[in-house]
């Protein structure tokens, strides 16, 4: 299976492939792209639906993986947001997280996350993270993986008034970053990211071993699929602009 590729039917935006646009930031998205929180919030996620008298199977946990709280536990208790047993489950979950995700620290962590951000910002790439958690959750997790100071800016759902996949958690890291979104990439793994990005006008770059399967993220129009997180920093250093070259220094070379 080709990685690293584009597919679809969008076309690349500006002119890259001529050398004309370059990606000069990428967001990332956090539970399922840098950390593989998965296989622990799925077990946490039913647990606390059980605690509310609700059973549910890991596959529909599972499903609820990525989306901000009261949803998440709207669909898995099939209650509406404000329902007394969602806002229950959502303290619950908040009180165990550190118990049940945070203490596993680095372990956390996808392969080859903390050397390929090393190697984004060595390119010269500005890094954030944009997330559904809460700023506090995100910047913990980072924190206990050790990967905090590879990051600069971190937009969690509490500071956006419209969450994903409408665009203006991203639209807000790429400002914080000071870098225009056409030339940012964000980096995530479901539908609702790459949905996200398009709309922002960033470059959609997908992981596929999150949640999203590569034919659903690959049916995102433009959307350049990554296996690994190496094949994300191969992506994203390709399109950065090559160092200018001088009139004297190219005469130098005749």
């Amino acid at each position: 299976m080709r990685v690293a590729t584009e597919v679809g039917e969008r076309p690349v935006r500006g002119a890259r492939g001529a050398g004309g646009e370059t990606i000069r930031a990428a967001v990332f998205d956090l539970d399922g792209t840098l950390a593989n929180t998965l296989p622990a919030i799925s077990k946490l996620l039913v647990k606390v639906a059980s605690e509310q008298g609700c059973s549910v199977t890991a596959r529909q946990a599972a499903s609820a993986i990525g989306k901000p709280p009261g949803p998440a536990f709207g669909r898995l208790l099939g209650k509406p947001e404000e329902d007394g047993r969602v806002q229950a489950a959502i303290s619950r979950y908040r009180e165990l997280f550190a118990y049940e995700v945070l203490c596993q620290g680095p372990q956390l962590l996808f392969p080859g996350v903390t050397a390929g951000l090393s190697a984004l910002r060595a390119h010269g790439v500005e890094l954030a993270v944009a997330t559904s958690k809460t700023t506090r959750s995100a910047e913990a997790l980072l924190d206990v993986m050790g990967i905090r100071d590879l990051v600069g800016p971190v937009i969690g759902q509490d500071m956006v008034r419209r969450g994903k996949p409408h665009p203006e958690m991203v639209l807000r890291a790429a400002g914080r970053l000071g870098v225009a979104a056409w030339q940012s990439a964000y980096v995530g793994d479901t539908v609702g990211d790459m949905r996200m990005a398009v709309t922002a006008r960033m470059e959609p770059v997908a992981v596929t071993y999150g949640v999203g399967t590569f034919g659903e993220l690959a049916a995102v129009a433009g959307t350049r699929m990554c296996s690994s997180f190496k094949d994300v920093v191969s992506v994203i250093a390709a399109a950065r602009p090559r160092p200018a070259v001088t009139v004297g220094a190219q005469q130098r070379r005749r």
